[in-house]
């Protein structure tokens, strides 16, 4: 359950930004995304493989 302490004085709307944000860390929406489709074992370990390799080159151009 998210808390979001709410000061005296503090408008809703910065009340709710605060609310959105914590809500976005915590990763729910994109974990509810992932689960509304099947992804086969194949294809997950395909884009994982995908992401290994896009991430190595970025960390060799930082190098460079």
């Amino acid at each position: 359950m998210i808390i979001v302490p709410v000061k005296e004085g503090e408008s809703i709307d910065r009340a709710l930004k605060k609310l959105k944000r914590k809500f976005e860390k915590t990763g729910t929406v994109k974990e509810l995304r992932a689960r509304k489709t099947y992804d086969k074992p194949s294809v997950i370990k395909r884009e994982k493989m995908q992401k290994a390799v896009y991430v190595q080159k970025l960390r060799d151009q930082a190098d460079q």
